[in-house]
């Protein structure tokens, strides 16, 4: 990866994602209540939500699509930033990073 851009801002993130079709998603992994979700932005055909598909139980796993408003408030509790490809003329990169604001990971 040669040059990345770190992303806080939430117009900044949404616009970004737009621009590759992508969407806020979150992970619940646990089967405990309680332990915090991992946030995803989700491309492609992860990004097209069966809405025919069974209703699964809280805490069961897998990819949840989910508002800009509750994945930035996850965001901003969590204090983390996006690190992304810098944008290149004739290249629309989906590779993307989560960090801690402070710099650690």
């Amino acid at each position: 990866m040669s040059e990345t851009v770190t992303l806080t801002d939430h117009d900044a993130i949404r616009d970004w994602a737009a621009a590759r079709a992508g969407a806020p998603a979150i992970v619940d992994s646990s089967a405990e209540s309680g332990v915090q979700a991992m946030l995803r932005l989700v491309f492609g055909q992860h990004a097209y939500q069966d809405q025919d598909r069974a209703e699964r139980l809280p805490n069961s796993g897998g990819i949840d699509l989910v508002e800009w408003s509750e994945w930035f408030e996850a965001f901003d509790k969590a204090d983390l930033a996006l690190v992304v490809a810098a944008d290149r003329p004739g290249v629309r990169d989906s590779w993307h990073e989560f960090v801690r604001r402070d710099g650690k990971d």
